[in-house]
């Protein structure tokens, strides 16, 4: 075997296996137990499933039901005292530093009793996996000593941290915190970066929590979710089937009736149709506003801008303040914002009934048209064209 292992590879050609082989660890935590088992966007045949269940045994020494569970509490209890790993309620440092230790204390009973349903509970699980979850990775040690000999011990130690790291701490870590946000979902989730390479298309993250049932992370033309591209090529081969991950609302040029369909169609593509009102309405108004602003409010001008369309729950109050203060002295951005919540009012308000959606779209797009305001107008016919249906 020698000091080299059995492969006696060069260091350069070991980092390039140590690589590959983390790679394969990331890929099995983005595809198997996030989008196949916590949110159940992708069906995968049974020999990937269990090849990646083995692989994340030897490697990480995650149970799927552990892991699951603490998942879709986060999603669940997202920014609050109950999220497990929030960095916006523990704090940045906590959650890069210590992610593997808060999923440890989250791994609760009653955790896995409420968020852990429809995980595999065969007998290998039972016996194997759940019952000798340090074993997998005792064994992965074993087998990079043997291959590698003496520098196994770096590789192996690298990969015992690969998840923690990247996974633990930078995605639930810098993934609440650092970044860009396509959508304003309800939590302060944001894209890190718009190519979704190193950590699986993970790097997505706004995209994911705002549509998190879709097996596709990416969302603008220049995304890339290199996960995507791995379900694609088990597709080609029977082995996975993505769900959910086409819009249902399509916008059909030419139509003007709003119907139950339309707002069907809009409440179902809401966090889309929020960007579009911010690029349509929002921000061609603020560009025409900017030149009457006072001396007060110009400064914070890029603020404002992003305000005006930020979820309101992550409003910190001294900006609800500066907020106030724009919306007092420029009417027309009252009305803008006003006019933005009301449409969101069609979804979030509980309790009502289609019909009695349909006449309160019906009466927002009748109000907007005889706003006066050119963007507003135009935005009310944009949503009239929506359907469930794509145009024949």
């Amino acid at each position: 075997m020698g000091f080299n292992g059995l492969l006696d590879l060069s260091v350069m050609q070991m980092i390039l296996v140590l690589l590959g082989m983390t790679h394969v660890t990331i890929i099995s935590v983005t595809l198997y137990l996030h989008r196949h088992s916590a949110h159940n966007s992708l069906d995968l045949h049974p020999v990937l499933k269990h090849f990646f269940r083995f692989w994340l045994w030897l490697t990480t020494a995650q149970n799927t039901k552990e892991w699951t569970a603490i998942h879709r509490k986060h999603h669940a209890k997202c920014e609050t005292e109950d999220d497990p790993h929030s960095p916006v309620v523990l704090g940045i440092k906590k959650v890069l530093l210590e992610g593997a230790e808060l999923y440890a204390d989250a791994a609760t009973p009653e955790t896995l009793e409420r968020y852990g349903q429809r995980t595999p509970e065969d007998w290998v699980e039972r016996n194997v996996y759940s019952r000798h979850k340090g074993l997998g990775v005792v064994l992965m040690a074993v087998i990079d000593l043997a291959l590698f000999g003496v520098h196994g011990i770096w590789m192996w130690a690298l990969q015992m941290m690969w998840m923690p790291v990247w996974a633990a701490g930078v995605i639930n870590g810098l993934g609440h915190w650092f970044g860009y946000r396509n959508f304003e979902c309800a939590d302060n989730a944001r894209n890190i970066s718009p190519w979704g390479l190193l950590i699986g298309g993970e790097e997505l993250h706004n995209n994911h929590h705002t549509y998190p049932n879709s097996s596709k992370l990416s969302r603008r033309w220049y995304e890339v979710d290199i996960g995507w591209g791995y379900i694609r090529l088990f597709q080609l081969f029977g082995l996975a089937k993505p769900k959910g991950y086409r819009p249902i609302a399509h916008h059909v040029p030419g139509k003007q009736d709003v119907d139950v369909e339309t707002v069907q169609a809009i409440a179902n593509n809401r966090f889309d149709i929020m960007r579009q009102y911010r690029k349509r309405v929002m921000e061609p108004v603020l560009r025409q506003q900017k030149a009457l602003m006072d001396e007060g409010i110009r400064p914070r001008y890029r603020k404002l801008r992003r305000l005006l369309s930020k979820e309101v729950s992550l409003i910190h109050p001294r900006e609800q303040e500066t907020l106030e203060t724009a919306l007092e002295k420029h009417d027309i951005l009252r009305q803008i914002y006003d006019k933005s919540h009301e449409l969101q009012a069609l979804w979030r308000q509980r309790g009502l009934k289609p019909q009695e959606k349909l006449q309160a779209l019906m009466q927002w797009c009748k109000e907007a048209e005889a706003s006066g305001i050119r963007y507003l107008e135009e935005f009310a016919a944009h949503l009239r064209a929506y359907s469930l249906r794509p145009a024949l």
